[in-house]
């Protein structure tokens, strides 16, 4: 009863104030090894191919309209729509057909052109942005050219679409910028959206 009481004065303490933060976003996990590897390549996606040993066959490349690279000695190669591991392992592949024996291949991707996010709202440069490794929102929200003075910084809704179901996240960017909260990280094809703030 006494724990009651003490919930209902809070709830009431609250009210006047901004809207209550939504935990939500704390129970999504972020695995940002997972993420990674859930992230596919695209047309315009450039990563480096490293083979150990074979400092000829290393590389820069750039995924073609087609979904392929131009790799030496095996020709095209395609990696649309491949994790960066899947596409070590289809050049890996190629290579043991044409050229070494037991090659090891690893992928590092340089730049995700072909995966965006969206920042909308009350920000300085609402636009499209590639994601570069793992974005979380503060970088968005900076490469956005940062808050307006409207903003509502604690109440940034990231919608996102996964298997077909949006959901909407209620996201303290304020707070996580000053290191109360943790971190959001972002995934391709995700709407930032950063509300006007009731004066």
């Amino acid at each position: 009863m006494q724990r009651s009481l003490v919930m209902l004065f809070l709830v009431f303490l609250g009210f006047g104030c901004s809207p209550p933060i939504s935990d939500d976003y704390i129970k999504i996990p972020v695995d940002t090894k997972r993420l990674r590897n859930s992230i596919t390549l695209g047309t315009g996606d450039v990563f480096e191919v490293r083979v150990y040993g074979e400092k000829d066959l290393s590389g820069i490349f750039r995924v073609s309209g087609e979904g392929t690279i131009q790799y030496p000695l095996v020709g095209d190669v395609s990696v649309q729509n491949l994790s960066p591991s899947q596409a070590a392992l289809a050049i890996q592949e190629k290579l043991k057909d044409a050229y070494l024996r037991n090659p090891y291949v690893t992928v590092v991707v340089k730049e995700y052109n072909s995966k965006k996010v969206f920042v909308l709202g009350q920000v300085a440069k609402p636009g499209t942005f590639p994601i570069e490794g793992d974005m979380n929102i503060v970088q968005a929200i900076t490469l956005s050219g940062g808050f307006t003075q409207l903003a509502r910084k604690n109440s940034v809704i990231v919608t996102r679409v996964e298997e077909g179901v949006e959901t909407r996240i209620q996201v303290p960017v304020e707070r996580i910028s000053e290191g109360l909260s943790p971190n959001f990280q972002l995934k391709p094809g995700d709407i930032v959206y950063v509300p006007e703030r009731v004066l």
